[in-house]
């Protein structure tokens, strides 16, 4: 298999959460105060993963409902062991055929997920369909190329070693997950007022090891090619990479995370 026909693994919540799940709830809480939905809505949170946006939108938003809906089914088993609210039920789906009636909700999100769908332009439209007119459809993605610092660090390190999978840099890969592609991608669906906004939350790891045992974890793009690698190229990797990060005087890492945020309404 050619590098990059790498396939991304997405299942298992317990590996996951360590490596972006914790940092995508910080995320999710700013995301959610820029939109500003009223209380007493009924939610759909696409792709919800291991349910870090769907949890917060039940703690912060005081909702009459939220589906969680994501192709994987070990997320959603995940999700369903650890969230539990009369309000909110999960369910496995494609984002790009939602089995939601046309129009039948107030809110439809999503948190980490667009750039990963085969055909984001489907997965917005969907999002747009199932939400009345006046409605809010919104997303975040991380900035791969800028301030995502975490897998900044890691991508910089593996083409330094091997400029061969510069094609597996999400930088490269997800070109969408900036502010003028992600309008467009909005505005192609129909929605209006389209707003983009960068959100920044810090990033702080105890030591090196905090930092790197998540990528061993196989779940995502760069931890899928950290534990593709040889024990001796992964051991070198993990010297470049801990040569160049920012370490303090008692070993801690502080780096910045950066979602850009996009919104629209349904006219």
């Amino acid at each position: 298999m050619k590098q990059s026909e790498r396939k991304d693994v997405w299942a298992a919540g317990d590996l996951y959460e360590p490596y972006v799940g914790r940092w995508s709830r910080q995320v999710a809480k700013a995301f959610l105060g820029w939109l500003a939905v009223p209380e007493k809505k009924a939610w759909l949170d696409v792709g919800c993963g291991t349910g870090a946006l769907t949890q917060t939108i039940i703690e912060t938003g005081n909702p009459s409902s939220v589906i969680g809906m994501d192709s994987s089914p070990g997320y959603i088993e995940y999700a369903k062991a650890r969230i539990a609210s009369p309000c909110v039920r999960f369910e496995v789906g494609d984002a790009q055929s939602l089995p939601m009636d046309t129009a039948s909700l107030d809110a439809a999100v999503s948190g980490l997920v667009l750039n990963f769908v085969p055909q984001p332009p489907r997965a917005v439209a969907e999002m747009a369909r199932v939400v009345r007119p006046g409605a809010v459809v919104a997303a975040y993605v991380w900035d791969y190329a800028g301030k995502m610092e975490l897998m900044r660090y890691f991508w910089n390190a593996v083409v330094a070693l091997d400029a061969s999978a510069i094609d597996l840099d999400e930088g490269r890969r997800f070109p969408i997950c900036q502010p003028p592609p992600l309008t467009e991608l909005f505005a192609q669906a129909g929605l209006s007022e389209v707003e983009v906004c960068p959100i920044d939350v810090a990033t702080d790891f105890r030591d090196f090891d905090d930092y790197w045992s998540p990528f061993l974890g196989g779940q995502g793009p760069a931890p899928g090619y950290a534990v593709s690698l040889s024990d001796d190229r992964r051991a070198v990797l993990r010297e470049r990479i801990r040569a160049e990060l920012p370490l303090s005087k008692d070993g801690s890492i502080h780096l910045i995370a950066r979602a850009w945020a996009v919104r629209g309404r349904k006219p």
